[in-house]
């Protein structure tokens, strides 16, 4: 039975917007998640991606951990092409720079990011890669 993705995505948003931005049911009940929303590289078009988030002082930080893939995620490239997103996050919507972080702060920003989601060390190492780190701050 494959599973609608759009439409599961579309209850989780709907059950964080209804409970201060935490899910309240389900096996991810009390989990905190970030609506990224980019604007396609190549299509120009929004694209929107639940994301785990961690902060760094004002900013939040997001970990390019594509569930483990191999690959970077496309949220990835689309904030490469396009720095500017929009970002919902614990009741609030607004717009935020994302800067992708170097090697140095990157391996601090990761660490940091392990703490707050311990969950996340697995897709780090079944990716076989550097996951990117970025921040995203506030406009």
């Amino acid at each position: 039975m494959s599973v609608d993705r759009a439409a599961f995505e579309e209850q989780v948003i709907n059950d964080m917007r209804e409970h201060d931005g935490v899910i309240s049911s389900g096996p991810m009940a009390g989990t905190r998640l970030l609506v990224l929303t980019t604007t396609g590289a190549t299509s120009g078009k929004p694209r929107r991606v639940l994301v785990f988030f961690s902060k760094d002082g004002t900013d939040y930080v997001i970990a390019g951990t594509a569930s483990g893939s191999t690959k970077d995620p496309a949220w990835l490239h689309n904030l490469e092409a396009n720095p500017t997103a929009s970002v919902e996050v614990d009741g609030r919507q607004f717009e935020a720079r994302a800067t992708i972080a170097d090697a140095q702060e990157r391996d601090r920003l990761w660490q940091q990011h392990l703490a707050a989601q311990p969950q996340l060390a697995a897709h780090g190492e079944q990716a076989g890669r550097t996951i990117p780190m970025v921040r995203l701050t506030p406009q």
